[in-house]
């Protein structure tokens, strides 16, 4: 059996003692033997010296040997190279190595190598199974493992092919679409990398890569199986996580489930394991509907939903909620006009971030009060989602605001959330002088005229333009949008119809 110089360098014993000071390292090995003054030197042969000091003059002689009979190479002690040895080395092409290690022991290891060239794969695939062992472990002990058995650079990546733990130069080179083992060449080093199923998936999950530098490439052939190894220990704490993910995500969707049937104040039980979850139930709540396409996995991907929240600045539970995530921000006292602005702002952000690997859509509602009021922000918010998810001009995102209140009152003309929204628009108009509501009803029945407007209302028409204006300022609109002019008409009119009834 015939191996390359390069690839018993790349054996751990060699690569930790081991240096090249000349020579071609392709050079093929077919047999290591002690260096003897009374023998010819083999074709293919590696020469190990273990007696004489390398400043002998018989180390020159040796190389010229070495050179003429096609050897492999040659094998010194560390100490006391002549640096005339090494340029005539380097002039001969002769692979000339250094060994701080112990001559018999590389001996031994090189034959080792030569006389079965699995056993290294064998060896490798060993010492990973005892150095991850029958015990769940997270993915991070397991990537520093395999760092340490491979000597090499060794990450984590998702089924999008960011990283997840651990490092990798080359990890945009992991093609994440083919659900295979895979072995490319790199400039300098081989990439490896195995798939992490979950299940009957037919995507894996996650992906477990490393990349072998230069000295380590040469044992390529031996790594993937101890790769694969590794995957399975990684698959071992994806399924229990995802069991122990299932159960909670169960427990919190049951919970949210009794929280929005609410029509009283929450039990002492509820309260309790609203508590137990981390849940706060006081304070103002501002309603998050996240919603996606039926077939993403919400349990597997809501860690990352709830990571580039964080990653934005928001802390708000999360919930997987039907297709998509619920979820909700809390404060402990009203929150000012500017404090909703700055987190939908935040928020905005999110839904742009998600949308890079999710088809996501995202409504975000208003500011309620306790726990019947988290009921009615979620609800706000899911109807804005709804909505958000036919508006690509919007990025797919709707705020209820003021502004943004427009676009839903269409949607909610037939929800119980019709009236107290339509109540909420027009609500800075409320004890204001001049009648404003009355005349701003007035002004949009009378399709926008003011010269009607003040006819019906009995007043000068710059009284009508006055009052106009400060509407506009009040409610920040723009009364010559059709849609928020819709919008202020229709919370007129249920306004007026309840008032009147």
């Amino acid at each position: 059996m015939s191996i390359s110089v390069r690839r018993l360098l790349a054996v751990p014993e060699w690569r930790e003692s081991v240096r090249v000071l000349a020579g071609d390292v392709d050079r093929v090995v077919q047999l290591v033997r002690p260096m003897a003054p009374d023998r010819s030197v083999e074709p293919g042969e590696l020469v190990v010296v273990q007696s004489i000091p390398a400043t002998d003059w018989r180390i020159d002689a040796l190389l010229r040997r070495v050179a003429d009979s096609g050897g492999a190479g040659v094998l010194l002690p560390a100490d006391g190279l002549l640096e005339t040895t090494r340029l005539l080395a380097e002039r001969l092409g002769v692979p000339l190595l250094t060994a701080t290690a112990s001559p018999l022991d590389l001996l031994i290891s090189a034959r080792l190598l030569l006389a079965a060239p699995t056993l290294d794969r064998a060896d490798l695939v060993l010492a990973t199974h005892e150095a991850l062992g029958p015990r769940i472990r997270p993915p991070e002990e397991v990537v520093a493992t395999l760092r340490e058995l491979l000597d090499a650079s060794v990450a984590l990546l998702d089924d999008s092919g960011a990283l997840i733990t651990g490092e990798l130069p080359h990890a945009d080179e992991v093609r994440v679409h083919e659900p295979v083992p895979q072995n490319a060449q790199l400039d300098e080093g081989v990439l490896l990398a195995h798939p992490v199923l979950l299940l009957d998936t037919a995507r894996p999950a996650l992906w477990l890569a490393a990349e072998l530098p230069e000295r380590s490439a040469a044992r390529a052939d031996a790594a993937p199986p101890a790769l694969s190894v590794a995957a399975a220990a990684v698959q071992r704490w994806l399924l229990a996580n995802r069991l122990e993910l299932e159960r909670d995500a169960r427990s919190k969707t049951a919970l949210l489930g009794d929280l929005l049937r609410l029509d009283d104040e929450p039990t002492a039980d509820l309260r309790r394991r609203a508590a137990d979850a981390g849940w706060s139930l006081g304070g103002w709540h501002i309603g998050i509907r996240i919603g996606i396409e039926s077939t993403v996995d919400t349990v597997a991907r809501a860690r990352e939903v709830e990571r580039v929240l964080h990653a934005e600045g928001v802390d708000a539970v999360v919930v997987e909620h039907g297709d998509g995530w619920t979820g909700w921000v809390t404060f402990e006292q009203e929150p000012t006009a500017d404090r909703v602005r700055s987190l939908a702002a935040q928020l905005r952000a999110v839904a742009r971030e998600l949308q890079r690997t999710l088809d996501a859509h995202m409504g975000v509602g208003r500011p309620h009060p306790q726990a019947d009021g988290l009921a009615t922000t979620i609800a706000e918010a899911t109807d804005a989602a709804r909505l958000a998810r036919t508006r690509p001009e919007s990025g797919r995102f709707l705020h209820v605001d003021q502004l943004g209140m427009a676009q839903l009152l269409l949607e909610w003309t037939r929800t119980d959330t019709f009236e107290p929204a339509a109540r909420a628009l027009i609500a800075p108009l409320r004890g204001q002088p001049g009648d404003l509501v009355r005349t701003l009803a007035a002004y949009l029945d009378a399709e926008s005229s003011i010269a009607e407007t003040a006819a019906v209302l009995g007043v000068h028409r710059n009284t009508v333009a006055a009052r106009i204006e400060r509407i506009e300022r009040l409610l920040a609109v723009d009364l010559h949008h059709r849609d928020e002019r819709l919008a202020l008409h229709l919370a007129c009119r249920a306004v007026g119809r309840t008032e009147e009834a």
